[in-house]
């Protein structure tokens, strides 16, 4: 069995920080005792919503579809604190064109940033993880990934149902090296993101069909990635957690 570090020793990196998901995942590892890098495209707000920096905290800029940008952060990250132990793949987009309305541009953009980012990213990050002979890697995946989601998206469903299966090649890969690798498939939180680009009627129209009656809350998405990311999850790897208020595909 594969000793891990205590969590007060363990560094935590989270893309796409600076978003509703991101920035409730960045507070619960901090409350856990984890020291965070929270990085994003653009850190300015980020900074402002997190107070700063501290002795366990650190913003950095972080493009994920820039090879070379998730080097440098990483590389930032590791000589500040000289490892890292915890990996959360949230940088993502959004993005509800269907079929006919999916420019090749667009396809790009949301593969881009949904798949290729959390691939380079996790590239780099497992180097260190498998000397170490330790590490948690958590993908954020979506409902989409499973059921196409309720309404039409095919660039952002397939990013994510790829991100899936990348997540089971990660799993298999690095499991004899004490490195998980699992998802977390939610529905519907609480973000600006899915409420900007959702008007008041759908928001209700969404709601309804979920049995529990309500949108997730980034805090409990959070409470996810903090039990994937445990040191006591360590037999738990290339798995999709629901998280969906017991919604279903019909």
């Amino acid at each position: 069995m594969t000793i891990a570090p205590a969590i007060a020793d363990q560094v935590a990196l989270v893309t796409g920080a600076g978003g509703g998901m991101g920035l409730a995942t960045v507070r619960a590892l901090l409350d856990a005792g984890y020291r965070v890098a929270a990085t994003d495209a653009a850190v300015d707000g980020l900074r402002a919503a997190l107070g700063g920096e501290g002795e366990r905290l650190l913003v950095a800029p972080m493009d994920v579809t820039d090879v070379g940008a998730i080097d440098r952060a990483c590389a930032a990250v590791e000589d500040r604190w000289g490892r890292i132990d915890v990996c959360v793949n949230n940088a993502g987009i959004l993005s509800y064109a269907d079929c006919e309305q999916t420019t090749p541009e667009l396809w790009r953009k949301v593969l881009a940033v949904n798949l290729d980012g959390a691939l380079f990213v996790s590239q780099r990050v497992v180097r260190g993880m498998k000397q170490r002979r330790y590490g948690r890697i958590v993908n954020v995946a979506s409902f989409a990934a499973k059921t196409g989601g309720l309404s039409p998206a095919p660039a952002y469903a397939a990013s994510k149902g790829a991100l899936v299966t990348l997540t089971f090649s990660f799993a298999r890969q690095y499991a004899p090296f004490g490195i998980t690798c699992n998802a977390i498939a939610p529905a519907f939180v609480k973000t600006q993101m899915v409420t900007a680009q959702l008007s008041a009627a759908r928001q209700q129209e969404m709601q309804a069909r979920i049995p529990v009656g309500r949108f997730c809350e980034p805090d409990e998405f959070a409470h996810c990635v903090l039990f994937l990311a445990h040191p006591l999850s360590g037999f738990i790897t290339g798995e999709v957690l629901d998280l969906n208020g017991g919604l279903q595909f019909d």
